[in-house]
């Protein structure tokens, strides 16, 4: 028996390192393994095909463990193999588990996924034609079959408005104007501020000994007075907080405009993709509505769902921020410097917090908001979340290359000044 079991153990563990193998171990990714990796994409392509299609869970539940498996190895597996592209390791890994959660929910839905108004895939509620079939829903003409559409819209839909899955989820309000050329200017210069925002700011978090290097380095600098130690660290977790914003802004700006030049889609298609988390007035109000929402059906499936269903609302609340924590942490494991459930545990936090939040309603009749609110905000945000950032900067994040030296004015600017060197 003993034998069995060790027999078992070693083929298992050498079945997951096939996977997800050491950091090490993993294949770079050239023009030669690329087509592998792309090639690991199509699984989760026929099954959000199957989603759309009525009739279809059996054979859903039995691609789900392709896909997962094929999910896996594109996030773990590959390689950019050069340290400065750590963050596009950690991109992929992240993108990996977006996917895996995704194909839980194509598979376990059993109707299949939804639009609002439909009773079944592409059946819409109260239009049955005389064969007594229900009638398709009008679609927009492209140059692509129907079914390549259907696909694609619910794999790149996050936040989902027109989708049953979706419900619930905020979205801010229009801040552009909604005339096509006008909203094309107003999103290209967007985009054109947010990329030399985030080229100021990663160039700024790359002046840092340590922290701005592919080593790695802690964001608190041991041999500095207490003070001036934790000043510093502040101002590296703001400037690393603001990078993220301008971030996300950037690379929503550039779908958004490819979106509507390119797919002609609509631009009330495109509502921001974040509100404004520096008006937060409450930690539930930061996480719900002024944080970006692109990732709240990954963190339901992964820990709100099962969380309700093990201790109802509270355990919704805490499983939907743990699956958040483990969600950053275990895709981090593709930056190749081990785990840190540091990570884990600040999101973890939000969770007590944001209870904590309703008690002190419940106790006082008042909800948190206000200056106060917004000043406990930034002390849990600024203080505690310290820690988040100072774990991902001793794993090399602050050296990752976001904007490539060739395209970055502001070190363009310093070279041709004589600062520094250009790669």
């Amino acid at each position: 028996m003993a034998m069995l079991w060790k027999e078992v153990t070693v083929g298992s563990i050498r079945a997951f390192r096939v996977v997800i193998p050491r950091p090490q171990d993993r294949v770079p990714i050239t023009w030669s393994t690329a087509p592998q990796l792309l090639s690991l994409y199509l699984p989760i392509v026929f099954l959000a095909f199957l989603a759309r299609r009525k009739d279809t869970h059996a054979i859903r539940l039995l691609l789900l463990p392709t896909v997962i498996t094929s999910a896996l190895m594109s996030g773990f597996r590959f390689t950019a193999n050069v340290p400065q592209l750590n963050v596009y390791d950690w991109g992929l890994a992240l993108l990996a588990e977006v996917i895996i959660a995704k194909s839980l929910q194509y598979a376990f839905t059993k109707e299949g996924m939804l639009k609002l108004g439909e009773q079944r895939p592409g059946e819409q509620k109260g239009k049955e034609v005389a064969n007594g079939h229900h009638e398709r829903e009008t679609r927009s003409p492209s140059i692509f079959p129907a079914w390549i559409s259907d696909a694609a819209e619910l794999i790149h839909t996050m936040r989902g408005p027109h989708w049953k899955f979706a419900q619930g989820t905020y979205i801010p309000p229009h801040t552009r104007p909604l005339e096509r050329h006008a909203f094309l200017r107003a999103t290209a210069t967007s985009f054109l501020t947010n990329f030399l925002l985030l080229d100021l700011l990663e160039s700024a978090i790359k002046i840092f000994p340590g922290v701005g290097e592919t080593k790695g380095g802690s964001i608190f600098y041991a041999e500095l007075p207490i003070v001036p130690r934790y000043v510093v660290s502040t101002t590296i977790h703001i400037l690393t907080g603001s990078a993220m914003l301008a971030g996300f802004g950037m690379v929503y700006d550039l779908f958004t405009f490819v979106g509507v030049l390119i797919f002609n889609t609509p631009p009330s298609a495109w509502p921001p993709g974040i509100g404004d988390p520096w008006r937060a007035s409450s930690l539930h109000e930061l996480w719900s509505r002024q944080w970006q929402q692109w990732l709240r059906g990954t963190f339901l499936v992964y820990g709100g769902y099962p969380g309700r269903w093990i201790a109802g609302d509270l355990g919704f609340v805490f499983g939907t921020f743990l699956a958040s924590g483990l969600y950053h942490e275990l895709a981090a494991y593709a930056l190749g410097r081990g785990i840190d459930h540091t990570v884990t545990f600040f999101f973890f936090l939000q969770g007590p917090l944001i209870v904590a939040e309703r008690i002190w309603r419940i106790a006082t009749g008042k909800r948190v908001g206000g200056r106060w609110g917004t000043l406990w905000v930034y002390l849990v945000i600024f203080g505690a979340g310290q820690m988040l950032v100072n774990s991902w900067m001793i794993r090399g994040f602050g050296g990752g290359m976001v904007i490539p030296p060739v395209l970055s004015p502001v070190r363009l600017s310093l070279a041709a000044l004589g600062f520094g060197r250009r790669h």
